[in-house]
């Protein structure tokens, strides 16, 4: 290969454009790293300037220039993602140690429960309720206890349900549930009616929750309401 022989077989023009084979193009670098005079006289600099002007006329950028990244490869995106994952680990644990409290507080209030000694029955408070059908309320709507161990007989009017069989839920508020009772069923007046011992309750505010059980068991929420033990 010569000079000669590059400019009768535009041998630089089809190497630009990557139709050589193999061995032409090592041949022609071959050649281009032994006679660099030999390049500078074809005017190999000229043409690749030539062909950059034409790639920056049309907008494309040189062969040289890193490729634009897609955007979820992009730094900003990488180091927000990783802060997130950071965020919902975070996030993760404490919820698992609010749970694990949660869990180890109910416990000890069970052990509490089943230490505690019931006192004997002093006097019956019996009450008609009207549960919210809204939702659960913001405060108390009757005290059960104080001076006197009392019996709270509880009639909670659901005459308006279409259920007749509640499950009933109380959970003593910020603390843990209390006690589930199930298939209650409600009496011809339309109440549903439960009893407690005002001596197994801790001083505190309670939540109630009925729920209706339909003829497959499922639990749909119907009433809820609120009540307050005291010593």
């Amino acid at each position: 290969m010569d000079a000669a022989f590059i400019q009768q077989n535009q041998i630089i023009e089809r190497y630009l454009m990557g139709r050589l084979p193999l061995k032409g193009a090592q041949d022609f670098e071959r050649f281009c790293r032994e006679n660099p005079d030999t390049v500078t006289q074809l005017g190999l600099a000229d043409r690749i300037n030539a062909a950059l002007r034409l790639l920056d006329a049309s907008g494309q950028p040189e062969p040289w220039t890193e490729k634009r990244r897609p955007r979820w490869q992009r730094p900003e995106v990488v180091f927000g993602l990783a802060g997130l994952a950071a965020l919902l680990l975070i996030a993760t644990v404490v919820l698992a140690s609010s749970v694990q409290k949660r869990g180890a507080q109910i416990q000890i209030q069970q052990q509490e429960l089943q230490q505690q000694p019931l006192l004997p029955i002093q006097s019956t408070h019996t009450v008609i309720i009207k549960p919210s059908r809204k939702g659960p309320p913001g405060k108390s709507v009757l005290t059960i206890g104080g001076g006197r161990t009392e019996l709270a007989d509880l009639k909670f009017d659901m005459s308006w349900s279409p259920y007749s069989t509640f499950h009933i839920v109380i959970d003593r508020i910020d603390q843990g549930r209390f006690v589930e009772l199930g298939n209650v069923a409600r009496d011809s007046n339309g109440h549903v009616r439960i009893a407690l011992n005002s001596s197994a309750l801790g001083p505190g505010d309670y939540a109630v929750t009925l729920e209706g059980l339909d003829k497959w068991g499922n639990k749909v929420p119907q009433a809820w309401t609120r009540f307050n033990s005291v010593r």
